[in-house]
């Protein structure tokens, strides 16, 4: 799979009837099947896992929520005793009203949104009178391709859900897709798992055995061939993202010190009116004082690579510069509204909380 995977958010509602199918002869043949067939106990490690899930789940899902928009359904993991609770921007993105329900039921409980990063795609909701049981964030630095992973939260609005599977790779990014009031965005250090991830799973929890949260579920790679998810490719915020994000937006509304770089200008895609594809980023506001500003980029260029990585689209470019550090310098090919191009040296800065 490309590293830089396409991917697929969405927190939706399961509409109508989950239909289940099932495999069975005819009512004579079954019956004596079933008589001739014989269990085998779990022994040994594999019944000391079954019980490690068991407690894995017993600990953590109560701290896993659903959270209802009126539009959009997903998930939330509980962040602290103050009532605070983790999830995708995406989720929550335009919301003019916020329902929270404990995996374990109960009535819903009114949430007001704290703050929202749409760069990381992480948002933090509030529920009064916080009695809700937080979860454990691990060190995501930790994961380890392999690692046994529960992926917990609403899929479908299945309330209280659980999938298992391994952690598959570590430090991919990708970039989810402009969604209604949502507006993308480039993640970077992403998990990529097995354990599937399917709607309503956005901003669940990605536990590891331990039963701490390593990451938040957020996307699915979508296969175009089949016109859908691809099957066992799924992508989750690493929690050492979430543990820098969030305090900032408990404390600030807003986030302050993002940590990602950015080249201070504000752009748009470009599409080649003759093939239809994307050509370029064109560049339609420069920040005052920012990196592309002391290096001379201005309204009207287009950016076509930064250090001869092509950028033929707004993703492209996040995905470049979600892999370098504020300071980073780094070499920008503009090409100016005459035709002429130049090659310019910019000191990336750091990206801002855009609301």
């Amino acid at each position: 799979m490309d590293r830089n995977a396409k991917v697929r958010t969405g927190a939706v509602a399961l509409a109508g009837t989950l239909l289940l199918a099932g495999c069975a002869g005819d009512g004579e043949d079954a019956a004596p099947a079933a008589r001739r067939a014989a269990t085998v106990p779990a022994g040994g490690s594999a019944a000391e896992l079954e019980q490690q899930y068991e407690k894995i789940v017993d600990a953590v899902l109560p701290s896993v929520v659903k959270i209802d928009t009126g539009q959009e359904e997903g998930s939330g993991v509980v962040y602290d005793g103050g009532g605070h609770i983790v999830t995708n921007a995406h989720v929550v993105a335009g919301a003019e009203e916020i329902e929270v329900t404990s995996a374990s039921g109960g009535a819903p409980l009114k949430a007001d949104l704290v703050g929202a990063f749409a760069a990381d795609d992480l948002a933090v909701v509030k529920v009064p009178g916080g009695k809700l049981r937080p979860a454990a964030f691990d060190d995501s630095s930790k994961a380890r391709v392999g690692q046994i992973v529960l992926a917990m939260g609403n899929p479908l609005g299945l309330s209280g859900s659980v999938t298992s599977g391994i952690v598959s790779a570590l430090n991919r990014t990708v970039s989810t897709r402009e969604q209604g009031a949502f507006p993308g965005s480039t993640i970077a250090e992403a998990i990529q798992t097995s354990a599937p991830i399917n709607p309503g799973n956005s901003g669940g929890a990605l536990v590891t055995l331990s039963g701490k949260v390593i990451g938040v579920p957020t996307a699915a790679a979508s296969d175009p061939g089949m016109g859908g998810a691809a099957v066992g490719i799924g992508f989750a915020t690493p929690s050492n993202t979430v543990r820098r994000i969030v305090p900032q937006l408990i404390e600030n509304g807003k986030v302050t010190q993002s940590g990602r770089a950015a080249l201070g200008v504000v752009v748009r895609t470009i599409i080649d009116p003759q093939s239809g594809r994307e050509s370029a980023v064109a560049v339609a506001e420069v920040t005052r004082g920012g990196g592309a500003a002391k290096a001379g980029i201005r309204e009207g260029d287009l950016i076509l690579s930064v250090n001869g990585t092509a950028t033929p689209s707004q993703t492209v470019l996040s995905t470049v510069l979600a892999g370098l550090k504020p300071g980073d310098t780094v070499k920008v090919q503009v090409q100016r509204p005459d035709g002429a191009k130049k090659q310019v040296d910019v000191t990336l800065g750091e990206l801002p909380d855009a609301g």
